[in-house]
């Protein structure tokens, strides 16, 4: 066990330390509660074992921080004035346990073992509970095509080590659920996932986002804050569109995945970390180092295990189970079925919006339906509709599809522009009821500029 000793008691101090490392533990101390605060913001800890009486941060103060630095921290306080008051102070506060000085060598171990104990069986029941959450959350990662098979048999394979991933695929094909499937099969299914869309935060923001900040690191740092792989401590960080990252931000990642340690925003004190890094990307990173735009060094430390996950059009097996899922999903205690003829225009089609877009169309499907027999002619008009041509800078033409939550879109907005953004008379034209429009808009974000 991993444990904080502090005491203002340098003798005290000496004894306890060589005493506990004796019965098998690893064990740090500090002199006050100040130090040990510094050592819990700095690292991971499983048991504090600490005197409630000492200069400026006393152990109930300490308690009080620690709890809420680490919540599943153990804290077991020492005391020579034990009080019925102090006792159930430190209860309340969220101490395991108290002991007496002085103490016998065996009621000090007799506690620590019963913490040891009871942290162990949280870690199972958390651990538990995690697997079930991710069974019930991640219930639609299922399929039946060989593709499908190939690439879970690779995560079942890796998951239990703790190698550095690269997930490739297009956008919509499910890179994050694979991610997280990796996650629950881990060691550090207990812990947390964590995932950054590094595409999607600002670049003036993504390193505090990532490794934190110090108070006053920048105009508006009005306190410290800790980034996502502190957060992900013992657990899991998936940098999703890494691509995106800029070269300046690509160098601090390798450092982490090469040192494991982070250098939060305005501060100069190396934090050590451990974290398993999952990267993914809807482009080719290859490509990228080819054109200056990515880190060959970082390209290689990001692709030690390579995941390609396939397309929807690669998985045409797995429509009719996904179909069945999605209905399941957003028509839920009904008979909602989908015809023969229905599966085989949906297999027959490209899916240029892979899973996602295939979701997406199934929930139109049931909210807009007229029947629990989902058929060809339930849907939408512009299901299937050809590639838009949009014009090149030079003047060529190239091919762009769009995909169906794109489309759908597109044609709200232009029913509402023609109606004058009247709800009801766009709905009427669009031969569907206000409350489906009303729904959609609030989906899109569409508002009247």
């Amino acid at each position: 066990m991993k444990i904080l000793l502090a005491d203002d008691d340098q003798s005290l101090r000496r004894v306890l330390q060589f005493k506990l490392k004796k019965y098998g533990h690893d064990v740090t101390t500090v002199e006050d509660g100040e130090h040990a605060l510094e050592q819990l913001r700095g690292d991971r800890w499983d048991l504090l074992l600490s005197d409630i009486k000492m200069p400026n941060v006393d152990g109930i103060e300490l308690l009080e921080h620690a709890k809420q630095l680490q919540p599943d921290l153990k804290v077991i306080l020492i005391t020579a004035y034990a009080t019925v008051s102090q006792a159930v102070q430190a209860v309340k506060l969220g101490a395991f346990d108290y002991i007496t000085k002085p103490f016998e060598d065996d009621e000090l171990f007799a506690v620590i073992d019963k913490a040891t104990a009871f942290r162990k069986l949280e870690k199972e029941n958390k651990s538990l509970r995690k697997r079930l959450e991710h069974s019930e959350r991640t219930g639609k990662l299922i399929g039946v095509s060989r593709a499908f098979k190939e690439m879970m048999r690779t995560v079942d394979r890796v998951a239990a080590t703790d190698a550095t991933i690269l997930l490739a695929g297009p956008s919509g094909t499910g890179k994050e659920l694979v991610a997280r499937a990796i996650h629950a099969r881990s060691e550090r299914a207990d812990r947390e996932f964590i995932a950054v869309n590094c595409g999607a935060i600002p670049s003036n923001l993504i390193e505090s986002e990532l490794f934190g900040h110090v108070k006053g690191a920048f105009t508006g740092a009005i306190k410290e804050r800790r980034g996502k792989f502190e957060l992900a401590e013992g657990g899991t960080v998936l940098l999703d569109e890494v691509g995106e990252l800029a070269v300046e931000l690509q160098v601090k990642l390798l450092r982490v995945l090469q040192e494991r340690v982070i250098e939060q925003v305005g501060s100069e004190q190396i934090k050590q970390i451990d974290v398993r890094v999952i990267g993914a990307t809807n482009v080719d990173l290859q490509k990228r180092v080819a054109q200056g735009k990515f880190r060959e060094d970082l390209f290689y430390r990001l692709n030690v295990i390579p995941i390609r996950i396939p397309t929807l059009s690669e998985r045409k097996e797995d429509i009719p189970v996904l179909v069945k899922e999605f209905v399941g999903r957003y028509a839920p205690n009904t008979r909602v079925t989908a015809s023969p003829d229905l599966m085989s225009r949906l297999s027959e089609y490209s899916w240029p919006g892979n899973i996602r877009e295939l979701e997406n169309l199934i929930e139109r499907m049931v909210i807009l339906r007229k029947a629990d027999a989902l058929a060809v002619r339930d849907l939408p008009d512009d299901f299937g509709m050809a590639p838009v041509e949009a014009a090149k800078p030079g003047g060529e033409a190239s091919s762009e599809h769009l995909t169906f939550h794109e489309a759908e879109e597109k044609i709200i907005r232009e029913a509402l522009g023609k109606c004058g953004w009247n709800r009801s008379k766009a709905a009427k034209y669009l031969n569907i009821p206000r409350h489906v429009l009303l729904y959609r808009m609030k989906r899109y974000k569409i508002e009247e500029a």
